[in-house]
């Protein structure tokens, strides 16, 4: 199976570097020193689940690549259609588009530039980052990824790509049959994480020991179900109650990636997050003055990074 990873970052490198493992063909799309480091000197993965190098082929230029049997997309969300409008090279008749990003309506936005019938849902869970350039650093998490049809079937290159993800060591997938309704479950957990490590501008444990804060904590997840729920996607009644005992198993000094780019000037997710939370609450009368509040505070710093 051949597989470009399209934003080797923290999330995709990892994945990738694991499918490699297992006899993937994977080639690595990325920019700047991160790709000078992949170049020179390889991938290396620094891992609780332990460490791994290899070296992968690696560009700027998808054309150098060519067709793809899967695309991991795993860009961050405000450069989604940018980055989509220079996929067409990897993509074959039968190319699937995996994005595993955050946020919601970034697989609208791929649709759009490369046609519905390429794209797959997916959501990550995995705490990983760039911790220098060409070296990923996996922190914790329970390193799987969940994706799938958008329409929910059980297609055959989903079926073909999951028996390539279950020999792969350090990593889980699951094939879903319902991936809109994962894609607003995760994002119910990171409104509410990284809305409140940003807004706060203090880890986990500190918003846990304050009643009000793990309130506000609880609120947005459930905002962000009910806003789900209103578009037609399928939450469970236990959604708020089981995010909110995965919070609280939590390291008490965990942030968020939201956080880490406000704080070191870097572009920031909030249009794909709370952004989109508050403008489908609208479009579907949920109020949201949860969400509502924490777009309000860091929108200043989104626009000063940007």
């Amino acid at each position: 199976m051949k597989v470009a990873v399209y934003g080797a970052g923290g999330v995709g490198a990892y994945f990738g570097g694991r499918l490699a493992q297992a006899g993937a063909d994977v080639h690595l799309i990325a920019r700047g020193d991160h790709l000078d480091a992949l170049q020179r000197d390889g991938l290396r993965v620094e891992s609780v689940s332990g460490d791994f190098s290899m070296e992968l082929p690696a560009t700027d230029d998808p054309a150098d690549v060519g067709r793809c049997d899967v695309v991991l997309f795993t860009v961050k969300s405000f450069d989604t259609e940018a980055a989509a409008r220079e996929v067409r090279p990897l993509l074959g008749d039968d190319t699937a588009v995996v994005s595993l990003q955050n946020g919601l309506d970034n697989e609208t936005k791929l649709a759009a530039e490369i046609g519905r019938e390429h794209v797959m849902g997916g959501v990550a869970y995995i705490f990983s980052t760039i911790a220098e350039p060409g070296v990923v650093e996996h922190t914790g998490g329970p390193t799987s990824f969940t994706y799938g049809e958008l329409d929910g079937a059980r297609s055959d290159r989903a079926t073909r790509f999951l028996e390539w993800c279950d020999r792969a060591d350090g990593m889980d997938a699951e094939l879903s049959e319902s991936i809109q309704t994962d894609l607003w479950e995760k994002a119910a957990f990171i409104c509410a994480q990284a809305g409140m490590t940003a807004t706060v501008r203090l880890p986990l444990g500190e918003i846990r020991s304050h009643e009000e804060s793990w309130e506000m904590y609880r609120r947005l997840i459930d905002e962000v179900c009910r806003v789900g729920r209103a578009t037609g996607a399928e939450l469970r009644d236990g959604t708020v109650s089981q995010w909110m005992d995965f919070a609280d198993d939590l390291g008490a000094d965990s942030y968020s990636s939201l956080h880490y780019d406000m704080t070191h000037e870097k572009p920031m997710e909030l249009e794909a997050l709370h952004g989109t939370v508050v403008r489908r609450g609208r479009e579907n009368d949920v109020a949201v003055p949860m969400n509502e509040a924490v777009y309000a505070i860091l929108q200043p710093w989104a626009q000063r990074n940007a």
